[in-house]
Order: C-alpha cells, then sequence, then structure tokens
C-alpha cells in the first residue's frame, strides 16, 4: 500500500474546471470558471499548489489567485491508491460550522464536492468541481440518474482510521431497486476470507423525488442528491456532537464503475475513519 503522500501527488497536473455552486435542493446556482496547478519539485519533496478563478473565461485574468506549497499532509486529509481523498472537519462542535471535501481522480479527470453546514448543525450548501486535465480530451460524465444506480454492483472498500490503527480492505456489495417511487437498496460488507466471515447487511429505501432520494427512516433524515458529472451527495439533515453519523460522495467513473468517499464520526462527534469504495456493475 502506497503512502499518503505518494497517493496525492496522484494529482499532480493541470487542471481546468468549474467551481458550481449548488443549493440543498440539488438546484445549480452559478459556476466559476478555474485552473488548479498542483506541481511537485524537488523529487517530490514539495507540492506547488495554484488556485485562479476567472470572472467568465480562462482567457482573462484571474480574479483570485492563491498559493500555497506543501511538503506534508494534515490528519484531517486521507488519499487513497487512486488518488481519491477525504478531509474534513476533525470534530463536530457547537457553534462551528462543519464540512467535509472529496476528491476522485480517473486519467484525465477529476470530481471534487464540498459539503457544509451551519453553525447550528444543519445541511447548508454544497459546492461542485468538475476539472479535466489540461491539454486533453476528456468528457464529463452526464447528470447523474436513478436509472444509472439501479443494478448489482460488487467491489472492495479500503478503511483509514483516525487513530492510526493499520487500514482494512474489505469485499462490498450493493443492490439498489426501483419499486415505483421508491429506491431500495441492500448494502452488504465485511471480510469474507475468515474461517467464519463477517459480514453486516444494512437496509434502506428512499422516495425518489426527481434528483433527490430522501431516507426517512432509520435514526437520522437524510438525502441524496443526485448531480452532474455522475456525481452524488449523502448527507444527514443535521449533524451533531451527540449522535453518530456518516457523510459521503459518490462519482460514476463510468456506465459500470462508481466510486465512493465515506466520513464515520462518533456519538461524540469526532471522526473516526474515512473510506473509499469502488464498486462494479455485475447485473
Amino acid at each position: 500500500m502506497e503512502s499518503n503522500w505518494d497517493n496525492f501527488l496522484k494529482n499532480a497536473g493541470e487542471w481546468v474546471g468549474t467551481f458550481t455552486q449548488v443549493s440543498t435542493a440539488g438546484e445549480l446556482l452559478g459556476s466559476t470558471p478555474s485552473i488548479l496547478t498542483l506541481e511537485a519539485l524537488e523529487d517530490n519533496q514539495l507540492v506547488k499548489f495554484r488556485l485562479r478563478r476567472f470572472a467568465n473565461g480562462t482567457s482573462e485574468q484571474p480574479t483570485s489567485d492563491t498559493v500555497q506549497e506543501y511538503r506534508s499532509l494534515g490528519r484531517q486529509a486521507v488519499f487513497f491508491d487512486t488518488g481519491a481523498f477525504s478531509k474534513g472537519s476533525l470534530q463536530v462542535a457547537p457553534f462551528a460550522e462543519f464540512g467535509a471535501e472529496y476528491g476522485f481522480v480517473s486519467e484525465n479527470r477529476r470530481s471534487r464536492l464540498v459539503q457544509l453546514f451551519d453553525k447550528q448543525g444543519g445541511f447548508n450548501s454544497l459546492t461542485l468541481i468538475r476539472e479535466i486535465r489540461e491539454g486533453t480530451d476528456a468528457k464529463l460524465r452526464p447528470d447523474l440518474t436513478v436509472e444509472q444506480l439501479v443494478g448489482k454492483w460488487v467491489g472492495t472498500a479500503c478503511t483509514f482510521y483516525a487513530d492510526w490503527q493499520d487500514p482494512k480492505t474489505f469485499a462490498t456489495s450493493l443492490e439498489v431497486k426501483q419499486v415505483g417511487d421508491l429506491l431500495e437498496q441492500q448494502l452488504t460488507f465485511g471480510d469474507r476470507t475468515l474461517a467464519e466471515p463477517l459480514l453486516w447487511r444494512i437496509a434502506s429505501a428512499a422516495k425518489i423525488d426527481g434528483n433527490t432520494l430522501h431516507f426517512e427512516s432509520g435514526t437520522a433524515a437524510r438525502k441524496i442528491l443526485l448531480l452532474p458529472d455522475g456525481v452524488s451527495s449523502n448527507t444527514p439533515l443535521q449533524v451533531s456532537h451527540r449522535q453518530p453519523f456518516f457523510v459521503e460522495a459518490g462519482w460514476l467513473v463510468s456506465d459500470d464503475e462508481r466510486q465512493r468517499l465515506i466520513r464515520n464520526y462518533n456519538d461524540k462527534g469526532e471522526w473516526i475513519s474515512s473510506t473509499h469504495v469502488v464498486e462494479y456493475r455485475v447485473s
């Protein structure tokens, strides 16, 4: 397994894209063109980050130009073998904003998502960032639909832990069905290599409302928003330092490959782990 820094370097390059503001109802509110550069220097020991944003197009002078240098990564940022990453708040705290960022990488494409919650813990806003490597002819994915999710998906999940215990890898299986205006799903995950396999199964159902899936059963209401470029956002409506929860982003990389990034928090509001799932449709 490669190091966190090596996986970070898989994001190196110049990426042309847009930052799009998205409402909590999944409405696109406006976009800002951008160019993000991650340049590896000093035999890959230094990464220079530069983000330029533009009012109308990238041929104009940028309206903002941010430069940073990295020689190490903070504890809150976890990079996986594909270059995918998640980072965010380490703790849910009263009267403090809470947020999470996710990034997916596939050849000449990057797709990123930022979820923000207000100081009362309410789901507040999204930023969708769609990027293409400069000089390539890579294309964006279509808007994500319910039909694209239906089927049986099998794959592998890798989990990194906040307490620095060894990462764990395990098999996953997800079955998604549409029954009328409901989306039903059953997730199975665990270690099948043991003499007595340790498996967990979670079943849930959501009401389909356009590009939104509403989950109202269980301990907390949550929603999945189906977004452009094959992206999905999965959040509770409210986060709390008194109740465990998870936040998630997904990306339909191709018709039959999907990746998901999940951040888990305990009943004290502490970040405890990050998981990356790579799954493939088999039926």
